[in-house]
């Protein structure tokens, strides 16, 4: 038995060998056939791991052509809702600050901080 199982385990090892040059053969084909086709289409570094070939088309035609992209337009603040009458607003969406919660604490209610419209 343990003669048997001696004998698979050289013969796995071999084909695993095998396996292993004939892996790296198919490989260095590739990385030929990928080198080819960068050549030969004059991809960039930054086309092939920087983005999609769209955008850095654009951009390229962008360069080509002299025109410069525009700034993404900034949002807009929310709108405020509450004040403390010294200049600080909420809008009333996302964390409480500071001053409402000290408002609050002090004995005011939320509907005397509103600001009046």
């Amino acid at each position: 038995m343990a003669k048997a199982l001696n004998t698979l385990l050289k013969q796995i090892a071999q084909l695993q060998k095998q396996a292993d040059a004939l892996r790296s053969r198919e490989k260095m084909e590739v990385v030929d056939r990928i080198k080819e086709a960068i050549a030969h289409y004059g991809i960039t570094a930054d086309e092939l791991f920087g983005g999609s070939p769209a955008k850095a088309t654009r951009k390229r035609a962008a360069k080509v052509e002299g025109k410069a992209r525009k700034p993404a337009a900034k949002k807009a603040g929310g709108v405020a809702k509450y004040t403390d009458g010294a200049g600080r607003t909420w809008s009333g969406v996302g964390k409480r600050p500071n001053w409402f919660k000290d408002a609050l604490a002090a004995g005011k209610t939320a509907e005397e901080l509103l600001v009046s419209r």
